[in-house]
């Protein structure tokens, strides 16, 4: 299991292990857990204080708010690339991780195409400052779509908080796991990850569902709701 997901920590590893149905206590499996030496090392990093951090509200449907991003790393021979990540902030879903080179505002707006061709557009889409995203191109996209575009302050990533711990764990546990030669391994080690992201990891905001589960999950609670109705 820890194989599988080297990542994990023993949390993650317990909830995973429960899961699948094993009846082992929390006491047991952290002693097996650490004579095996499973839990790394974390470095311990100096945190300054955050000053009147602003509210994230969670959504309370589907498509009611997606948070979107760029990241960057490079191939093992020095050239760079770039990703656009895009979730979905009620049930944290990983709704795409694009990866190239380069990714102007119009392949933007096609990602987001792409998505909303599977499951609508959302309400309000959240971003940074960045030029793809205050580029003309995205703000006529916005409007012919009616999306509103939500930018955070300069300097505030919290107020982007669910697409930065998303950004945290695809850094952690792929870009900085795995050494890349070509942009076609890191696409393929990407979506595999996406794949487990969505339909295998427990989320403990999700209480302890998997992005797919909680979506499911409030889908029926819906319809039990509205035959109540």
């Amino acid at each position: 299991m820890a194989e599988r997901y080297p990542r994990y920590g023993f949390p993650k590893l317990f909830q995973v292990l429960r899961r699948q149905g094993y009846p082992w206590n929390h006491k047991r499996i952290h002693r097996i857990y650490c004579l095996l030496k499973l839990n790394f090392r974390r470095k311990g990093k100096q945190r300054l204080p955050v000053r009147n951090p602003s509210p994230l509200a969670t959504p309370e449907a589907l498509n009611q708010s997606w948070s979107v991003d760029f990241m960057h790393d490079a191939l093992v021979c020095g050239r760079r690339f770039r990703t656009f990540n895009v979730v979905d902030d009620f049930n944290r879903e990983a709704l795409s991780i694009e990866i190239d080179l380069n990714l102007p505002a119009l392949r933007v707006v096609r990602v987001l195409d792409r998505i909303a061709a599977n499951r609508g557009y959302p309400v309000m889409l959240r971003m940074d400052n960045g030029p793809e995203f205050i580029s003309l191109v995205l703000a006529e996209w916005a409007e012919q779509h009616a999306v509103k575009l939500e930018f955070i302050q300069p300097g505030k990533p919290t107020q982007n908080a669910f697409i930065e711990r998303f950004n945290r764990t695809y850094r952690t546990e792929i870009l900085d796991f795995y050494l890349f030669r070509t942009l076609n391994e890191v696409r393929e080690i990407t979506a595999r990850w996406v794949s487990e992201y969505n339909c295998e990891r427990p989320h403990q905001s999700l209480n302890n569902m998997t992005p797919e589960e909680y979506r499911q999950h409030n889908h029926l609670a819906g319809i039990s709701k509205n035959a109540w109705n």
